[in-house]
């Protein structure tokens, strides 16, 4: 898929948690077609500490208005440079990057989308496109608590919302591969991005019940174009780069302890 360098506008920088901040940038001309899993380089200026472009997975597509969403975690120079950001400024992005999730070939409503902490993001997306392909996919969405869950209104327009947090403040109590939901329905098909040993536990169970499960790697990254080697994985298929190759991959083709 083709990648483009382009100056789009912030139109909004919603803070939806004192971490969390959900940056929506809209462009003069209609934005590139993206897939669900895919993420952007976001040129942080303004910042001293900050030379590398900083790796966000695309949150949401508006195609009515124009604007590509980024959820951004806020934890670094960089990362907390963007969530400054007003609206008017201009902020240089590359995109799209990487490989998406592998939409179905029919309608099913046996789809799981699983997410923890900021690992949501790319789950508004394909849970937007999948229902757009007449699927009916459930969210199982994990947090330490209740006030590090985020968007929940919208994973509700496309499906079913299921919840844990560590403390028991919303949903249940516990981690994702705990929740009830995974003993009532017979899931087809799993996709997961998170914290790696959520990752883990989410593949280990998928592959425990023989569900075919895309899990979207965090590998730390730098050129997003597969020349710096800085996020390579180790895979069946010997070492690659999650940028370029990934960051969507099957669990099969992990060399996970699962």
């Amino acid at each position: 898929m083709k990648k483009y360098i382009l100056d789009l506008t912030v139109s909004e920088n919603v803070r939806l948690h004192a971490n969390y901040a959900l940056l929506k940038l809209g462009a003069s001309s209609a934005l590139p077609e993206m897939c669900p899993g895919q993420f952007a380089e976001l040129r942080v200026d303004g910042s001293p500490t900050t030379f590398l472009r900083r790796p966000i997975s695309i949150n949401y597509v508006d195609r009515v208005k124009n604007e590509v969403w980024f959820l951004i975690q806020l934890i670094g120079d960089g990362t907390r440079q963007l969530g400054k950001a007003q609206p008017g400024d201009v902020i240089n992005v590359v995109l799209p990057l990487g490989n998406g999730f592998t939409m179905p070939q029919k309608a099913s409503d046996k789809l799981l989308l699983v997410g923890g902490g900021v690992g949501t993001a790319p789950m508004l997306y394909l849970g937007e496109q999948l229902a757009k392909r007449g699927c009916k996919p459930s969210f199982l969405l994990g947090a330490r608590s209740e006030k590090d869950l985020l968007q929940l209104e919208q994973f509700a327009t496309y499906g079913n919302v299921y919840t844990t947090t560590e403390d028991g403040s919303h949903g249940e109590k516990g981690y994702v591969t705990q929740h009830s939901i995974l003993n009532k329905v017979a899931f087809e098909q799993i996709y997961t991005c998170g914290p790696k040993p959520m990752m883990m536990a989410v593949a280990k169970y998928a592959k425990e019940n023989g569900i075919n499960c895309e899990v979207s790697l965090e590998n730390k990254m730098a050129c997003g174009v597969g020349a710096c080697l800085c996020c390579v994985e180790n895979t069946s298929e010997g070492h690659l780069c999650v940028c370029k190759e990934g960051p969507v991959f099957n669990i099969n083709k992990l060399l996970w302890q699962i």
